[in-house]
């Protein structure tokens, strides 16, 4: 699948004339499924207001915070399918719940329909200043020589932050603790306090540390060099080849949604994410801008799901 991130307007999908031109006629509840700050709450509300301004009516986000993302998405999951209650939602709550979690009160493969890929975060692997490495292959030789001493903080058990960290050592032979945390905030403070010594964080919630020195960034989980985070490597180009893990963010309708509806959504997200002002705020968030039609979102999501699968039989992974 080929996902852009600097796509020429004459490629968008166009519709047909009189398509949905009706849409919206009321507003729109725009859930999410977690508490307002992070970054799902942010990228909704960046993409409310340009929706609002852009459609004239109302896009209303609610915050449905709960059970990994389950609240929400059962909610949009078994809602009307009239494009007026819609969802930002992350890999979490729709490729990794289904392999983590033993029962899911929705099938995402069959109650979802994906709309519109807004965004990807790769994570940023931190270390500790504590701890004697200052790269990706130092860190490697130092699990290395001191098995089962080093830990790493997640946001909990199942989530991708956990999981990265189970990939990370599956791929380096390395054999480190987990050390799950309600939350990412929790997480963080015992790395900064010396309590684990790394962790797979995201950018936008280690940058001011990283930047004060209170942090080490080795790498980059993605496959490319983020822009947020100039000069730091990918964990691939630093002797763990192939080694990609992404959290991402997609706009998400319950299935059946007329298609016009979705197409229209689709298309005029794609117009929103090429405004500079909107990529600005969205790196700003540690956040990469891209996009796709929306069967290419739903490809997407498939081959995601799956190599989530794949992570979390080989590790053994549950969530909490």
């Amino acid at each position: 699948m080929r996902i852009i991130a600097a796509a020429l307007v004459g490629c968008l999908l166009v519709l047909p004339a009189g398509a949905a031109d009706d849409y919206p006629n009321r507003p729109v509840t725009f859930v999410v499924p977690f508490a307002p700050g992070g970054s799902t709450s942010i990228i909704a509300r960046i993409l409310s207001q340009k929706l609002e301004q852009r459609l004239g009516k109302p896009f209303v986000v609610e915050n449905r915070p709960g059970s990994g993302g389950m609240i929400a998405v059962s909610q949009v999951a078994h809602g009307v399918a009239d494009g007026y209650t819609i969802m930002m939602a992350s890999s979490t709550a729709l490729a990794i719940n289904v392999n983590v979690r033993k029962q899911l009160p929705y099938d995402p493969r069959k109650d979802i329909t994906p709309v519109a890929l807004i965004a990807r975060m790769p994570y940023v692997l931190v270390v500790n200043p504590d701890l004697p490495v200052k790269s990706v292959g130092e860190l490697i030789a130092h699990a290395k020589a001191n098995p089962g001493q080093l830990s790493f903080s997640s946001a909990g058990s199942g989530t991708d932050t956990h999981l990265a960290g189970e990939l990370f050592k599956s791929m380096t032979g390395t054999t480190m603790v987990h050390v799950p945390y309600r939350g990412g905030a929790p997480a963080l403070v015992d790395l900064l306090a010396g309590r684990v010594q790394l962790a797979f964080a995201s950018v936008a919630t280690t940058i001011s540390a990283i930047q004060a020195g209170k942090l080490r960034a080795l790498a980059m989980t993605g496959k490319n060099h983020f822009e947020g985070l100039p000069g730091v490597p990918t964990i691939a180009e630093s002797g763990v080849p192939g080694y990609e893990i992404n959290n991402w963010y997609g706009i998400f309708a319950p299935a059946n949604t007329p298609q016009t509806v979705i197409q229209r959504l689709n298309t005029e997200t794609i117009k929103i994410l090429q405004k500079p002002d909107v990529r600005a705020k969205l790196i700003a968030a540690g956040l990469e801008p891209m996009w796709s039609t929306p069967t290419e979102f739903a490809d997407y999501v498939r081959a995601e799901t799956a190599k989530w699968r794949k992570i979390v039989v080989d590790s053994g992974a549950t969530a909490n």
